[in-house]
Formats: structure tokens, sequence, C-alpha cells
């Protein structure tokens, strides 16, 4: 009713608008016996015009009247938990931009159980429709899980019976660390990562602790930005430093992986802006996710996103960011220079993998800080 009733006021509004206009136009011709000649329409009358016509187009879009809706047969209804959810709070705009997806995510029973739609829930997130809107559903659960879970965040394997493997081409996490022990599911190969100096571009989390140390700084909090399964967050939890980690499942369960560990997995993209409030934490690090697949303009916004949460003094980590080499010193080196911050370790290597060979590319690991007052 609400938005029936404000849609026919903004009509009456554009059609006394028009009027106007008409008028105006009217009184020109009537002023003068010669010919008349085109008159300019002021610009405020036009802008308001524009913004009456662009209003009523997007109401009509999302709301449309019974007449629209009937003529548009091919066109599915709007979910109704959809328009309640958008009267409550706003969704995200690029939501809007998807609207099949937006659909089929909140076409669902109320009060029952949720579908098993997490690939869609990451085909929107990754699209920009994030925070997605909420639902009133119940999620589902694995049906028998174990009754208690490790302490220590190396365990020797991780439960299955803890997760819904419906989604997921492996049914087990043994399935997952044998088809390749870098995806982060092989615990026992995870135990010596962030520990071993193999290369410049390693920063083992003991020198990490030396240098801060040195810099009379304390590292207690931390954020990981795709963290995958949560190794870096585990080893730090080890030294007493809580660290909470941004990730996606993209097709296998990192998140799952994650609070099966003990840890707190944050299931967001690299373009969302850091649940954490301001100057808070000790220590942003940018795994591997962080690269130069991402669009330029996305990076620079990731990179002030860390700064506004880290604390004067804190640390930026770039561990092991790749680009091309001639993008690197013309492009992203710049970028990283804009936010002002001390250079503590500045390391590049060539990437010799069969990409990195063919692209020209190039490792960068970095640790700068933060100044204390800019």
């Amino acid at each position: 009713m609400g938005v029936t009733m404000g849609l026919n006021l903004l009509l009456l509004m554009a059609m006394v608008a028009t009027n106007i206009l008409s008028l105006y136009h009217l009184s020109s011709t009537l002023q003068t016996p010669k010919p008349p000649t085109p008159q300019p329409v002021p610009d405020h009358l036009l802008h308001q015009l524009h913004t009456l016509r662009a209003t009523i187009n997007h109401l009509t879009r999302d709301h449309p009247s019974p007449s629209t809706a009937t003529a548009k047969t091919t066109k599915p209804d709007i979910p109704s938990d959809l328009l309640l959810y958008s009267q409550l709070s706003p969704i995200a705009s690029s939501c809007h931009n998807h609207p099949d997806l937006v659909h089929k995510y909140m076409t669902y029973t109320p009060f029952s159980l949720c579908p098993l739609d997490s690939d869609l829930a990451e085909a929107l997130i990754l699209r920009g429709c994030h925070p997605l809107p909420r639902r009133r559903c119940f999620t589902r659960t694995p049906p028998k899980p174990t009754s208690s879970l490790p302490l220590n965040p190396f365990p020797p394997s991780l439960p299955d019976s803890n997760v819904l493997w419906d989604k997921y081409s492996c049914k087990s996490f043994s399935c997952l660390g044998g088809k390749n022990p870098n995806l982060g599911f092989d615990l026992p190969h995870e135990v010596s990562n962030f520990m071993t100096y193999k290369s410049e571009l390693d920063l083992p989390i003991p020198q990490l602790f030396q240098i801060a140390k040195a810099a009379n700084s304390v590292l207690r909090l931390g954020v990981d930005i795709g963290g995958g399964t949560g190794t870096f967050a585990a080893r730090m939890k080890l030294y007493n430093v809580t660290v909470v980690t941004t990730t996606m499942n993209l097709g296998i369960p990192n998140n799952e992986a994650v609070a099966l560990r003990g840890l707190v997995p944050i299931h967001a993209p690299l373009q969302q802006r850091l649940p954490v409030f301001d100057g808070v934490v000790d220590l942003v690090r940018c795994g591997h996710a962080v690269n130069r697949w991402i669009p330029v303009t996305a990076l620079e916004f990731l990179l002030f996103d860390a700064d506004r949460v880290l604390r004067g003094g804190g640390y930026l980590w770039l561990d092991k960011f790749f680009s091309k080499g001639v993008d690197l010193e013309k492009v992203f080196g710049p970028l990283i220079g804009k936010l002002g911050y001390r250079k503590v370790k500045w390391a590049t290597a060539n990437k010799n993998d069969s990409g990195g060979i063919k692209n020209g590319e190039v490792y960068l690991s970095a640790l700068l800080q933060k100044p204390v007052s800019k």
C-alpha cells in the first residue's frame, strides 16, 4: 500500500512538472507576435524531470503494477521475503544488477530448512552482492557431528562428519589433501608453513616477532585477508595472537576447515569492507589471493581499508603478491607507496612456474609499518 501511494504521488508530481513546462513554452509563445524561437528549458526543471523519471522507472521495475505484471507473464514474481527485507533494510546496490540470482536465492520456504545453495550465495557475493539479504530459514547442519573438537589448531586430521559434503566434489578432508597438498587441508604438511626461511620471500613468524619487539611493538590482534584454511591464524594462535581469517569456499570447504581448527572465518570477498573497527588491529596479512588479478582500483581500496583497521605502528604484510614485473614497477609499487608506510622488508623474486615464466611475473613480499601519526 505504501509503495503504491508513493508511486501515485510521484506520477502526480511528474504530471505537474510536465504541465509547468508546457505553460512555460506557451507563455513564451504568447508574449511575442513574431514566429516563436526555441527557448532553452531551465536546467533545474530538466533535473527535476530526470530525477522523477528515474525514480518512477526504479519503482515500476522493482514493484510493477498489476497491469504490468499481467503483461509480462514470463517474468517470475519477486519473492515476498525479498520485498519484505528490502523494506526493512537496504541491500547492496550490486544485488539489483543480478535479479535472477537474487530471486533464486530468496525463493525458499520461510521457517523451514534453508536450501543447499552455498554456491549460489558465493556467486552473488563475488558479484558484489554483499552482504546478502537475510532469510528466515534454518541452516542445515551435519546429522552426526562429533561431540568434541581438538584444541590443537594442527590436529592430525579434521573430522569429516562436521561438514555437509553435498556441494563438494571431494567427500572428505583426506580426499582434498591428497588431491593437492597446497590447498591447506593436509595439516601435517601445514605445520611447517610460516616457520622456515627458504628464500628472501619468506618471513618466518619468529622473525616477525623479533622485528616487532625491536620496534617496541606488540602483536595481539590481526586480520588474514584471503587466508584459505586458516594456517596463518592457527600458527599465530600458538603465539597467543588472535587472527580472524577472511576466506571464500569456491568449491572447497575453507570456512568449515577454519572453524574446525578453533579459529574465526569471515565469509567475505576481497572487495568487501573489513567488518572491523578503525585502528584496532596490529597486523594485516594479505595472502596469495591478493595478486595482480584484482582490478587496480579495487586493490587500492583494499589497501586503504587495511590502513583503516591498522593502529599506528601496526604492520601490513603483503605475502608473495605476484604481478608482471613491469606492472610492479609502474603500477603496484607506486600504488603501495601511496600509503606512506615504512619499508621494513621489500623482497622480489621471479615467479618460476609456467604461468609466471609465460607472463614475466614476479613475487613481492613486503612488510610495511604504518606511521604512528599522520
